[in-house]
């Protein structure tokens, strides 16, 4: 008996009772649809962060500190501050292998000017800020080199900022006033959006960090050093360049831990999207239970249609059929149903990932792939639960088969 006559023979049989199979396959359908909907999801988010991540910045490598071990502990990263303006100065001068860089001098203060006043973060910064970040303004500039030398009150807004001072308007050459030293805004940044940990980029002021550090801050150590690299493939050798000036800068023998942390776009992806992955796995391993639950309910409904066609199983082995046969026309029957079941299941939860799109916001992911696996371990599902009624199947006694009633 050919394929496709197995497949007619599988299809009628299953249409015979076409309710007590649409509730056979129910398991699998919502087995299927809740595994791609997770997936979907899944897939969206790790999308999401990756986007993010690259727009933190072209080829971006981090410099943090803390991570220093002292007394068998680790402190992590921020622990314990040593990061200065000196250490950003000897990797300017230093290092070969970066295309920019720049000191983040951080505070936060109330933004007062236009029509009314915003608490927001202040970064101190370079002229390099706009490469290393890939960030252009949308409106007006950003500063310069003597602006910089010549500690000039001078500041690029974010797209956030910009809307609640000075709404409906553009605010390049007003002034606003942080910690009663005004400032002239020269430029408006493109909106950025939130990071992968949720952080609003578009809520910041940009200033030159000579400004900041001397008018504002008046701090010496600072949050960080931004440097970036010509291309993705010198990101290696840099960051080990810098971990060399950074120990000399920071005087550490060969036998002292890094009391900093380097971190690539790379890094700060795998960390994004770890938990991601996690939770994206956990879900679909709760969904995966109902694909279970489907598997179970196939079997049931062969065992039960191998007792209700008894005679005629009986009948077919006599005029000649194999219990090979018997087996592989069960067995084809448990993986129609489960195709079908898995067909439907693929299709719900396309529709479900457009309806989870449209009323959350959330980022969602079919691939191609995804769809192949689903349908594929949904015929999988019916082989494995499938193969017990069949095998029963086939070992029916033909004589006492057809003296069934």
């Amino acid at each position: 008996m050919n394929s496709m006559t197995l497949v007619k023979i599988a299809t009628k049989s299953i249409r015979k009772n076409k309710m007590r199979t649409l509730l056979t396959m129910l398991g699998i359908i919502i087995g299927v649809a809740a595994v791609l909907v997770m997936v979907a999801i899944g897939l969206g988010a790790r999308e999401q962060i990756a986007s993010q991540i690259n727009g933190l910045g072209t080829n971006l490598i981090v410099v943090t500190p803390g991570s220093s071990n002292r007394g068998g502990v680790s402190g992590g990263a921020g622990s314990f501050n040593r990061l200065s303006i000196d250490d950003w100065e000897k990797i300017q001068n230093e290092s070969l292998t970066i295309s920019g860089s720049s000191p983040v001098v951080i505070t936060r203060t109330q933004a007062v000017g236009g029509q009314g006043n915003w608490r927001t973060m202040i970064n101190g910064v370079t002229a390099d800020y706009p490469l290393i970040r890939n960030w252009r303004v949308s409106s007006g500039s950003f500063f310069d080199e003597a602006d910089l030398r010549q500690i000039r009150k001078v500041a690029v807004i974010g797209a956030t900022v910009a809307e609640n001072l000075f709404p409906g308007e553009d605010p390049v050459g007003q002034q606003i006033r942080l910690r009663d030293v005004p400032f002239q805004i020269i430029g408006v940044l493109e909106e950025k959006g939130q990071t992968a940990e949720g952080t609003n980029q578009d809520d910041v002021i940009i200033a030159p960090w000579t400004t900041v550090q001397t008018r504002l801050s008046g701090w010496n150590f600072i949050a960080q050093i931004l440097v970036s690299t010509p291309t993705p493939s010198a990101i290696p050798a840099a960051q080990e360049e810098i971990r060399l000036i950074m120990r000399e800068s920071h005087n550490l023998a060969s036998y002292d831990d890094d009391d900093f942390t380097i971190r690539n776009q790379s890094d700060l992806a795998d960390a994004a999207q770890g938990t991601t992955e996690v939770m994206s796995l956990l879900l679909a391993a709760i969904a995966s239970i109902s694909l279970l639950v489907g598997g179970i309910g196939i079997m049931n409904i062969m065992l039960v249609s191998v007792t209700e066609r008894t005679r005629e199983i009986g009948i077919r082995m006599a005029v000649g059929a194999r219990g090979g046969d018997v087996l592989t026309q069960f067995l084809v029957e448990a993986i129609v149903m489960s195709l079908l079941g898995g067909a439907l299941g693929v299709l719900i939860g396309y529709a479900a990932t457009r309806i989870v799109h449209n009323a959350t916001g959330w980022s969602t992911a079919i691939s191609p792939g995804t769809v192949v696996v689903a349908l594929v371990f949904s015929a999988a599902v019916g082989i494995f639960f499938g193969f017990y009624p069949a095998k029963k199947a086939a070992a029916l006694n033909p004589i006492e088969a057809l003296r069934y009633e």
